[in-house]
């Protein structure tokens, strides 16, 4: 499967490289980031870094998912990831990402997540798209808003992270809502 670099105004997404580890190391190893994501083990080394990025490939063939380097297109620094895991069989994808707590509250999330979901509705011509987050985490919610998705529910105690349950809020978005806010983007600008 391709992986092409998006752009947007402020970002660059590019596939990962063995030297973004340190970065990677630094950014996802701060616990507040781990708090708030479901994969995102802490602590977190250069190490696990590394090796994650060696799955990329093998992952990408297989089709079952892609993950992208957020860099600032000013400075090419890198703050975070956006990815998808694919279910081709029912055209379907779940949008996930992380940005580095130094760039949280700039609306970097729902800039690259963005892209990516214009790339997964009108290049892969999948159906749907998902996503979820911590009902704690509010700020994903609002992230996921902002790009149309729509809630569909509450999982309650649904995952344990750090010897606590947590509730999973689940949202989606179907390729026909995208393309009526694509239309209703087109209008206006």
């Amino acid at each position: 499967m391709e992986q092409p670099t998006l752009e947007t105004e402020r970002l660059i997404l590019r596939p990962f490289v063995d030297i973004d580890a340190p970065r990677i190391a630094e950014l996802a190893g701060d616990k507040a980031v781990s708090d708030t994501t479901l994969r995102i083990p802490y602590p977190y080394n250069e190490a696990k870094a590394l090796e994650w990025i060696g799955t990329h490939q093998s992952i990408r063939d297989r089709e079952v998912a892609i993950f992208y380097a957020i860099d600032l297109k000013e400075s090419i620094e890198l703050i975070g990831s956006v990815g998808i895991d694919i279910d081709l069989i029912h055209s379907r994808a779940t949008i996930g990402y992380w940005i580095g707590r130094e760039y949280w509250n700039m609306g970097y999330a729902t800039e690259a997540a963005s892209i990516l979901l214009e790339y997964v509705f009108n290049v892969m011509k999948l159906h749907k798209v998902d996503s979820h987050h911590f009902s704690r985490n509010q700020a994903s919610g609002r992230v996921l808003e902002k790009l149309g998705m729509k809630r569909e529910g509450l999982l309650r105690e649904h995952i344990m992270k750090y010897g606590s349950w947590e509730d999973i809020v689940e949202y989606g978005i179907l390729d026909s809502e995208y393309e009526q806010i694509e239309t209703g983007l087109k209008r206006s600008g």
